[in-house]
């Protein structure tokens, strides 16, 4: 039983036609959106800092007000999705199907992990049982990763 809540948006872009995204999810394809988002579908999960950071490399003129602006909006938008960091800066990534997030405390790194059934099932059991219509999820997991704890 799935929630449903894939989007549609992206599963993984190869190459995807940025601007037509940028276009149905009714926001202007403007150069410094689709460079952003050719950023962030190139390296996954980036701060608003990393992203400046890669961008201003091709484009000089670019402000770190601008990138933080188009951010804000495209997650207002549903384009990309804000992944919180315990006791750090907020990372960004493409929207794509439901899956869960590893995030190492320690370095800050993120990988995705697909959702199984049984999760699908656990969260459609509780809301139900709730009486909770859900329309999105994210599912973040805390923790040490594998390089950072054979460092310790």
């Amino acid at each position: 039983m799935s929630t449903g809540l894939t989007y549609g948006l992206v599963k993984r872009i190869e190459m995807t036609d940025y601007a037509d995204l940028l276009n149905k999810s009714n926001l202007k394809a403007t150069f410094q959106r689709i460079q952003l988002l050719e950023s962030i579908g190139e390296h996954g999960h980036m701060s608003v800092e990393a992203i400046y950071d890669e961008v201003v490399k091709m484009h000089p003129s670019l402000s770190l007000a601008t990138v933080y602006k188009n951010i804000i909006l495209m997650v207002q938008k549903g384009v990309l999705v804000e992944v919180p960091i315990a006791g750090k800066k907020s990372k960004y990534e493409l929207r794509k199907e439901d899956h869960i997030h590893l995030v190492c405390t320690a370095c800050g790194e993120v990988e995705d992990k697909p959702l199984i059934p049984e999760t699908d099932i656990l969260l459609n059991s509780l809301t139900y049982s709730e009486h909770f219509k859900l329309v999105q999820q994210q599912i973040n997991l805390y923790g040490i990763c594998k390089s950072c704890q054979k460092n310790m």
